[in-house]
């Protein structure tokens, strides 16, 4: 199956970064948010970091233009154009929601076009519709998407081959490197990740060392690019609790079990940049 008509279902961090490279091969992108004022906040996004790829000469003002005239908002799920080819879902990590919008679009988009969530840890068996499930799929795109080559592509109970191999195509189209992974929680990205940050926060929480020293040890002793600590911070609070959430509950395994120190910062919304504060401040 040729991909061309792309939807793009949720223009927050991840949806807008997914449009913007689509956008950028040559793909025709339908990003579809809930509120004209998201979808105008979406664009202005993507217009911001084009702005970014300009300075570095990656892009000319007239490439800007053709990538944005790619793109067209669409204003509820239920408006999504029927012809589109793929679908990517990528809103926030909530299983009820995702199933929601699934269920809606099955009825309405045509029945060979494959549906793929961007859930950084949630079973695509599961999410996966009844009247499609061999063309369902995952896409975990990393983020920043822009600059981030991995996507882990996971197969569903019932992927077909025909299914991986048109997403994986399509990954390396987009300049990916795309790695098949089967559908456990948190996959292989965050199965590995999530434990690690959490067990910063305990290291944190029980005075083993300050928060900066915490990512010191990290940056210098393990060479990551930044502290598991502002990781977190970057990546949102709420996104971690939620993945190291569905470890602990797929698993039934201590190992995954929440820091208190991370889940009562979630409820004060010290969820890291996007509110201004979370293991450290920002402007």
């Amino acid at each position: 199956m040729e991909i061309n008509k792309i939807a793009v279902i949720g223009g927050g961090t991840m949806g807008n970064g997914i449009a913007h490279v689509f956008a950028m091969k040559g793909f025709e992108v339908n990003l579809v948010e809930m509120k004209e004022e998201l979808a105008d906040k979406a664009l202005a996004t993507i217009s911001k970091n084009l702005d970014r790829q300009i300075k570095k000469e990656m892009i000319s003002e007239d490439d800007k233009k053709s990538i944005l005239g790619r793109i067209t908002k669409i204003i509820g799920v239920e408006n999504t154009p029927v012809d589109v080819d793929l679908v990517i879902e990528a809103i926030y990590e909530n299983k009820d929601v995702k199933s929601s919008i699934f269920n809606t679009l099955q009825l309405l988009i045509k029945s060979d076009s494959i549906f793929a969530s961007n859930t950084s840890s949630i079973s695509i068996t599961e999410l996966s519709v009844s009247n499609r499930p061999d063309k369902f799929i995952g896409m975990h795109f990393m983020n920043p998407v822009p600059m981030m080559k991995l996507i882990e592509i996971i197969r569903g109970y019932s992927t077909s081959d025909e299914t991986f191999n048109t997403i994986k195509e399509l990954s390396e189209k987009l300049g990916k490197v795309p790695v098949e992974v089967f559908d456990y929680p948190g996959f292989v990205a965050n199965r590995i990740l999530m434990p690690m940050i959490n067990e910063a926060v305990f290291a944190l929480m029980e005075g083993v060392a300050s928060k900066e020293d915490i990512d010191t040890v990290m940056k210098l002793g393990m060479n990551h690019p930044m502290g598991p600590l502002t990781l977190a911070d970057f990546i949102g609070l709420d996104v971690c609790l939620a993945i190291i959430e569905v470890l602990y509950k797929g698993y039934n395994d201590s190992k995954y079990r929440p820091c208190p120190l991370l889940k009562k910062m979630v409820a004060a919304n010290k969820l890291g940049r996007k509110t201004g504060e979370g293991f450290f401040k920002y402007d």
